[in-house]
């Protein structure tokens, strides 16, 4: 019987220096990956933006020579940025994985596989909507017909039929006892 003890004590502590193993690995693949973060700038150059490992933006930069562009161009070139950087989280996901607890392990895969869903490549080429026509002018316009001209002698306006004002009594006399009711009660 003492082999059999021996051997399930063994046994037990293999078992529990494998998991303290993977639970170390695990915790330095959470390390690795809580320090990622990705910045990524627009093709064009004026737009720059960084987000952290949960895909969460955490700046953004936007250039000078941004200025004058339509806001709505700027925030489409903004999250045109932020999809990007974020479509490369899984790859770098993936890597830290690969390097702290292996690409054989399921929960590994999951997770990556999870983070492809939620941060899935950007189209190839998303293109910037077309910008509305606007133009801004000061003087009269050709396309608009003139407004008429505003009446030479205007009339005035119809009479009111209501009552004149009543003139309120300047002063009051000593049988008025200040209560504005003829002298009577307002009970009676």
């Amino acid at each position: 019987m003492p082999d059999t003890t021996d051997a399930s004590e063994r046994m037990i502590d293999e078992w529990t220096r494998t998991v303290q193993q993977r639970a170390e690995r695990y915790q330095a693949m959470a390390a690795k990956v809580e320090t990622l973060s990705i910045t990524e700038r627009s093709r064009d150059g004026l737009v720059e933006v960084t987000v952290d490992a949960k895909g969460l933006l955490t700046g953004v930069t936007i250039a000078e020579s941004a200025q004058g562009r339509r806001m709505a161009e700027i925030s489409q070139l903004i999250m045109r940025t932020v999809r990007a950087a974020q479509a490369r989280l899984p790859e770098l996901l993936q890597q830290a994985m690969a390097e702290t607890i292996g690409t054989e392990d399921q929960a590994a895969n999951k997770i990556f596989e999870d983070a492809r869903r939620q941060f899935p490549a950007p189209p190839e080429d998303e293109q910037a909507p077309e910008e509305p026509r606007r133009e801004m002018s000061f003087g009269p316009e050709d396309d608009e017909p003139p407004a008429p001209p505003p009446p030479q002698n205007p009339q005035p306006p119809p009479p009111r039929n209501s009552p004149p004002p009543r003139e309120r009594p300047r002063g009051r006399s000593r049988d008025d006892d200040e209560d504005d009711f003829g002298g009577r009660s307002i009970l009676s």
